[in-house]
């Protein structure tokens, strides 16, 4: 296997100085990803894209999804009174694709709202924020930490593509109808794991390759912290059913909803729009789904194992999208309403763009290709079944009352 020995070793040593020489998976996952020197987005290892990446996302397709995008966005300036400026808060921004695909295309169509716009990345990986800076180098950007943005500051859309997912997520597991967090630690792999109840068979660690000498193990204790428990209780699932089987296996995304209570705190007044991969919560707990949501990338292929590649491969979790729309009422974000990105681009114009391609005069191989990427971004098994949650802050009644385009299905 491909594991980064020094991020191992900087696991396994975390892992050594706690007080019960384990960690919560949430802590893995955070190392594995955003460890400062050798996590996955924040070293050279993250890759996106089709030629040697892992994964790629909607704006690796075409430039269409950042330009339908960029239609919603001017709609919700008009909404606003067209605010000078109107600030687009991108989290999360990959390569820079999608905001150089938005820019663009405000600039071309819409030089008023380009001339209103103020345009800020928050990018937590450092290799990702040069790729971004480098490409975006022509246009007015502004990078900055979610953190350092004033509370109340940003009247316009904060909005992210893929970001939720790829947040660390504590595991747990159903254990004679309780529910049990799941923990990482290590074992010799030259020696017997300890004897112990505690451990979950089958042992999966084995995340060192052989330039190692431990490997990660999964243990089960009780849940590190009550919010586990309050969270179930906001998304109204009740695991002491007996619809539920014992060995249940599942995520919960805390960190989603810290994110988010930031967010809704930035936000004076706007929008904000969320795109991922999830569910609601009735589906995402559902008992048939009994090993939960988590998947790991590497070179696109997908598997569920995090205790391979570490560092090198990317680790997702789907998005609970109940959590977040009940979790943002406490914050003063109101629904404004949740459809699939099919639906969403469709009612944004997607449907006139695919009519369009029987009258252009192009090689039939680059119209056959045109046509299967937008075709992927509607396709309900792929990228065209994704979630697009959309919220608003301080809105007033006439505002509110304004259906967004990307909402309203035609009849």
């Amino acid at each position: 296997m491909d594991s980064n020995p020094a991020l191992c070793a900087a696991i396994a040593n975390h892992i050594t100085t706690t007080p019960q020489q384990r960690i919560t998976f949430a802590q893995f996952m955070e190392m594995a990803l955003y460890h400062p020197e050798y996590g996955y987005y924040s070293s050279d290892a993250v890759k996106i894209g089709f030629q040697g990446g892992d994964f790629f996302t909607s704006p690796n397709l075409c430039a269409d999804f950042g330009e339908l995008l960029a239609e919603q966005f001017f709609q919700m300036w008009e909404i606003l009174g067209k605010p000078v400026p109107f600030s687009l808060v991108e989290m999360g921004a990959g390569q820079g694709l999608l905001a150089l695909h938005i820019l663009k295309y405000h600039q071309l169509r819409y030089p008023g709202f380009f001339t209103a716009l103020e345009y800020i990345i928050v990018e937590k990986s450092p290799t990702l924020r040069q790729e971004q800076q480098q490409r975006l180098q022509d246009f007015p950007v502004r990078w900055c930490n979610l953190e350092d943005i004033p509370p109340n500051a940003i009247a316009g859309c904060f909005f992210s593509n893929e970001l939720v997912d790829a947040f660390p997520v504590h595991q747990f597991i159903l254990e004679t109808g309780e529910l049990r967090e799941i923990y990482v630690t290590t074992s010799n792999l030259t020696l017997q794991p300890p004897s112990s109840e505690s451990f979950s068979p089958p042992l999966i660690g084995e995340g060192l390759g052989e330039r190692s000498n431990f490997a990660f193990v999964e243990v089960t204790g009780e849940p590190s912290t009550p919010q586990l428990a309050e969270y179930l209780d906001l998304v109204g699932i009740d695991f002491t059913q007996n619809a539920y089987p014992d060995d249940y296996r599942s995520e919960i995304n805390l960190a989603a909803l810290d994110w988010l209570s930031i967010v809704a705190d930035r936000l004076q007044r706007g929008y904000v729009l969320t795109i991922d991969y999830g569910y609601p919560a009735s589906r995402y707990y559902n008992p048939r789904r009994s090993q939960g949501t988590l998947q790991c990338y590497y070179h696109h292929r997908f598997h569920d194992n995090p205790y391979i590649n570490i560092g090198r491969q990317d680790i997702t979790a789907h998005v609970d999208f109940t959590a977040l729309e009940l979790w943002g009422e406490k914050y003063n974000l109101k629904n404004i309403g949740f459809i699939q990105q099919g639906l969403f681009l469709m009612a944004l114009g997607l449907g006139d763009r695919i009519a369009a391609l029987s009258d252009q005069k192009q090689p039939l191989s680059q119209l056959l290709q045109r046509r299967d990427s937008l075709h992927q971004l509607i396709d309900p098994t792929g990228l065209g079944g994704f979630g697009v949650l959309i919220q608003s802050k301080g809105l007033d009644k006439t505002e509110i009352s304004q259906p967004l385009k990307g909402l309203t299905l035609p009849e």
